[in-house]
């Protein structure tokens, strides 16, 4: 039964409609997402606190000892640190006691290879000696060196967010970047980011300093109080940042997969949490991570989603064939099963064909549900497999027990005539597939049968989008083994919803008769950023979240 969410009153949009050539010019890109931009190191200048802004002037001089400039910062907090209040409010004393901790961790971690970081320190400046040690890892307070690097966040540009998710309190607000050699599983190149709010507490001449962890607890006891924390929700995202050519990277990416082969995986966009439930985000066609930014950003405006759930990104060259596509993901979640098996299950969100690609993930498909499906050409495909080939574990697979939602955005369930038409054509012409990869499949799939089956051509992700393609009859007619929602664009034409469109994606290819909710947001093709759509994953999260709480409770009594 459909439990339809309140549907915004379609209007007709300004914005027209993004066809297929508008999104082969308009993607981010897998690549680009490794690829950030270096920026100039900033140092926050809000008014000070008169009695310690010659501290803090001397303290950010570069000409300065490191040791002297640490001692000052310790000073000028020292002062501050009585006046702080609650923290919520802003005031002069307030800002520099937060400059002086954030600039200060800065300092010590970063400069001269981290050589004062993590050790007990005697710091003496202006007549005051001080002892400062690093408070250790916590339940809401980071291990002293889990990140190899702090960023302040004045140092993060944001490129693609145009509203920060900012939280008002005391501390300096940082960006954490964990990054090691060799790399971790699942870390993108530039490292895995996270909000960092460093605070300061004095005993007399002693000081302590911490790294806290202002998603997991919004409020810490710093100077004897409980206080709000500062913190910058959106810096850790926009820390990988676009490079300038994105548009063309993004192209490319589809159009040339074998140049970002090597690049697909599963990217945390967080520092793994067992505690924390995982959403993987999956672009679709001509798209990339970047796609997921404003929406991931809009997710954490929430302290309930920051607090119980944790971000991951599928990347991948979208020029390949859906299902082949579908199997990287599925081994890149085998990969965390494996290096982490305690991890909580997973939610899944896809756009366009990263839907498709997700669906593949919460569907068993056999030999039997192809040969039922297409009669004899599956028959002489299969004759010819053994289950290593690459062809038979693309095709023939199983739901994944682990994933327990999916949610939907615009995807193309039944394909898009757009695939059939003029431009559809066009660039089933231009996509290229990595030559090992054609070679597999032109060696597994008999001529004659590929003839029958996708009229001799090899197929492709655009090929793989008409409603002809025989893989979506075979996929449709198999049930979705996980709870799962449907978000479908409208552009607010005339018309009875039936008849209605995204431009790419008819309602009648989107609509899913199974579907626990039915959102229509009035927008194009690409709506994963509309503020209606963020607010349905908001919802649908929550309701996951108190679900989940729910089955816990449920096993728990069993068990007693």
């Amino acid at each position: 039964m459909l439990v339809p969410c309140q549907r915004p009153k379609l209007m007709n949009l300004k914005q027209s409609t993004m066809s297929i050539r508008t999104r082969l010019i308009a993607a981010a890109t897998c690549a680009a997402f490794f690829a950030g931009c270096a920026t100039t190191p900033q140092i926050a200048r809000g008014p000070q606190y008169e009695p310690a802004a010659n501290l803090m002037r001397e303290a950010r001089s570069s000409q300065v000892p490191v040791e002297q400039r640490a001692a000052d910062y310790l000073q000028a907090a020292a002062i501050t640190a009585p006046l702080l209040g609650a923290g919520a409010q802003e005031t002069p004393a307030r800002d520099t006691y937060n400059a002086a901790c954030g600039e200060l961790t800065v300092l010590l971690r970063n400069s001269e290879g981290g050589r004062l970081w993590n050790h007990p320190l005697t710091l003496t400046g202006n007549n005051t000696t001080y002892h400062l040690r690093l408070e250790p890892a916590g339940n809401a307070v980071w291990a002293p060196n889990y990140f190899a690097t702090f960023e302040l966040e004045q140092q993060v540009k944001e490129k693609l967010i145009k509203k920060e998710n900012i939280q008002q309190g005391v501390g300096g607000a940082l960006v954490g970047v964990r990054i090691l050699n060799p790399p971790e599983k699942f870390a993108p190149p530039r490292g895995i980011t996270a909000p960092v709010t460093a605070t300061l507490d004095f005993h007399a001449t002693d000081a302590m300093l911490a790294l806290r962890r202002p998603a997991k607890q919004p409020t810490a006891t710093v100077e004897g109080k409980v206080r709000s924390l500062a913190a910058n929700f959106s810096a850790p995202i926009s820390y990988y940042q676009p490079p300038a050519n994105l548009l063309f990277v993004g192209l490319m990416g589809a159009l040339r997969s074998a140049h970002y082969e090597k690049k697909t995986g599963l990217y945390f966009l967080q520092p793994y949490d067992p505690d924390r439930i995982p959403v993987v985000f999956v672009h679709g066609l001509i798209s990339t991570p970047f796609d997921w930014v404003k929406t991931i950003n809009g997710l954490l405006a929430d302290p309930e989603i920051r607090k119980h759930y944790q971000f991951w990104v599928f990347a991948y060259p979208t020029g390949n064939p859906v299902l082949y596509s579908a199997l990287r993901l599925r081994e890149e979640l085998a990969k965390v099963d494996k290096l982490y098996p305690n991890h909580k299950d997973y939610v899944l969100v896809g756009h366009s064909m990263g839907g498709l690609l997700s669906q593949a993930q919460v569907t068993s498909v056999t030999r039997t549900d192809w040969e039922k499906t297409l009669g004899a050409p599956a028959m002489q495909l299969f004759a010819t497999l053994s289950p290593a080939n690459l062809v038979a574990k693309a095709t023939t697979f199983k739901a994944n027990p682990r994933i327990k939602r999916v949610v939907f955005i615009c995807t193309p369930h039944r394909g898009s005539k757009m695939a059939s038409g003029g431009i559809g054509e066009l660039g089933i012409k231009l996509i290229s597939l990595p030559v090992d990869l054609e070679t597999t499949i032109k060696s597994e799939i008999p001529e004659a049968t590929l003839r029958k089956l996708n009229n001799g051509r090899l197929p492709n992700s655009v090929s793989n989008l008409k409603p002809t393609a025989p893989y979506l009859a075979v996929l449709n007619k198999e049930s979705i083994q996980a709870p799962y929602h449907s978000i479908i664009g409208n552009r607010g034409k005339p018309g009875p919803l039936a008849d209605s469109s995204d431009g790419v994606v008819p309602y009648w290819s989107s609509h899913l008769d199974g579907a626990k909710s039915e959102c229509i947001v009035p927008g194009p093709h690409g709506s994963c950023e509309l503020p209606q759509t963020i607010a349905e994953l908001d919802r649908i999260l929550r309701l996951h979240l108190k679900a989940s709480s729910t089955s816990r409770a449920t096993v728990a009594q069993a068990v007693r």
